[in-house]
């Protein structure tokens, strides 16, 4: 039986704040270390190749057991499964702070990504528990939106600050801040949920499912070695093919993983491709915008996370805005023309050079990905969520996050692939400021047509009228009874 009650109206908003917090958390750990990775490579004696890793392993780990982690929250309870992730969470970033060698690094960046696919999806299925729907509901929506929009951008600047004037673990050490104020909340504020029902474990879907996850994203890892590479060709049919037995393993089971109903509804299904795409542009596309920085502009770590600002800015000055247009032309719109807006942002960013000014060449591009991100990710959680079955609503909430961590992840590797292109398999100390700029150049075209990608899924797969889009009366009204 569920034992969910909804919250107390005093206390509702103080839940928010608590689920807010954690979204913040588990965003901005996906991208804070990204500023300090020159200083942490240095110190630690880190690769090229590993030095990516430090960033993917977390996606990695966070978006291939994500869709676990949902049905742990929907059966184990999501306020317990909230409260075990803070404290894994906390510990991990402990370890990977106090880490000495790159290997330990890498692992507590995993382990946080573990702890991290617990917390997600607890808290987003928290959220729909807590506000059900109407007005309310599309506020608190707004602010996890927008907290989802920014955090990666925000995790950049703590990051420089951190590393600044203090020291790059503290990247990972400032968590334990976070964790104490979410563990103190969540004790507080939080209303335990579960699903009803008799729930079992579907445990060769999590196996298949991660292991082809991960098999997916390794493959993309090693594209930087050439895609007609045996092992990377290997690594990506194997991926297909797990996933492909995944799929058939769902489609037979009793209680299932991912009920495969979840995402077979094409305005779903658009939504988590979208937010696929959101993943690998902020993730992805970002780390090499730090680069960009850095190494050719020769900013230290904190003036490279500034001068990442105007784009956090712009999304929260457009949230509010898109909020309101959000009720009035419905999420369709904004999905189409969000994406095209950030598009020509990189497209803008696509031209930079070495003597380029930051204001000119940078900031105005930041500003246009900014607005359109804004656009993107206001209407994204709430219409992935829409009309899903309360027994599915901490693995809907899986998917979501899953998406865009996969879609990081996949990202990174793709854009690692097209950089080792662009400049031939040099490393980098042998490249002069143009070189680098050119092979940075490249990987943001590809990720402006990306962008014009999931504009065009929005257009040909979230259809439907307003009120079809965005029901007065959300099927997510997750132990709202």
């Amino acid at each position: 039986m569920s034992s969910s009650l909804r919250a107390r109206p005093q206390t509702k908003w103080w839940a928010l704040a608590v689920i807010a917090l954690t979204q913040l958390i588990v965003v901005l750990d996906g991208t804070i270390v990204s500023i300090a990775l020159p200083r942490a490579q240095a110190d630690l004696g880190l690769s090229d190749g590993q030095r990516q890793w430090v960033v993917t392993a977390y996606a990695l780990a966070f978006g291939a057991l994500l869709l676990l982690g949902g049905r742990i929250a929907d059966y184990l309870g999501r306020k317990r499964t909230f409260m075990i992730g803070m404290v894994g969470f906390g510990a991990a970033s402990l370890f990977g702070g106090l880490a000495q060698q790159g290997w330990e690094l890498i692992l507590a960046r995993g382990l946080q990504g573990v702890f991290a696919a617990l917390l997600a999806p607890a808290a987003l299925a928290l959220l729909t528990v807590t506000f059900p729907s109407g007005r309310e509901r599309n506020t608190a929506f707004a602010v996890f939106g927008t907290v989802a929009g920014t955090g990666a951008a925000i995790g950049l600047l703590l990051g420089g600050f951190l590393t600044e004037f203090t020291d790059w673990r503290w990247c990972l050490l400032v968590n334990l801040f976070f964790v104490a104020v979410g563990l103190v909340g969540g004790a507080l504020f939080l209303t335990e949920s579960r699903a009803e029902g008799d729930n079992r474990y579907d445990v060769w879907g999590a196996i298949t499912v991660t292991l082809g996850l991960g098999a997916l994203v390794y493959g993309f890892s090693l594209a930087e070695n050439g895609w007609g590479d045996p092992l990377t060709i290997t690594f990506l049919a194997l991926g297909v093919v797990l996933l492909g037995v995944f799929v058939w393993v769902e489609s037979r089971v009793a209680q299932p993983l991912l009920p495969l109903r979840v995402v077979a509804d094409r305005v779903r299904g658009g939504a988590f491709l979208i937010q696929g795409v959101a993943g690998a542009i902020m993730i992805g596309a970002t780390l090499y915008l730090t680069f960009h920085l850095q190494f050719v502009l020769g900013m230290g770590a904190l003036p490279a996370g500034a001068a990442t600002l105007p784009l956090p800015i712009a999304t929260m000055i457009i949230a509010p805005i898109a909020t309101k247009l959000l009720t009035v032309i419905g999420p369709r719109p904004m999905l189409i023309v969000g994406p095209l807006i950030a598009a020509a942002g990189l497209f803008l960013l696509s031209g930079i050079t070495p003597d380029g000014a930051y204001i000119v060449q940078i900031a105005p591009a930041l500003v246009l990905l900014g607005v359109g991100m804004g656009f993107v990710f206001i209407p994204l959680q709430n219409l992935a969520l829409t009309g899903v079955a309360p027994h599915d609503a901490g693995v809907a909430s899986a998917v979501a996050n899953s998406s865009m961590q996969i879609g990081g992840s996949i990202g990174l590797s793709v854009f690692t692939a097209v950089y080792a292109a662009s400049v031939g398999g040099h490393a980098q100390a042998e490249l002069s400021p143009w070189q680098l700029t050119d092979a940075y150049g490249w990987i943001f075209i590809v990720a402006s047509i990306l962008l014009v990608a999931a504009a065009v899924i929005a257009a040909v797969m979230v259809r439907g009228t307003k009120d079809e889009l965005m029901p007065a009366h959300p099927g997510v009204a997750v132990g709202a009874h």
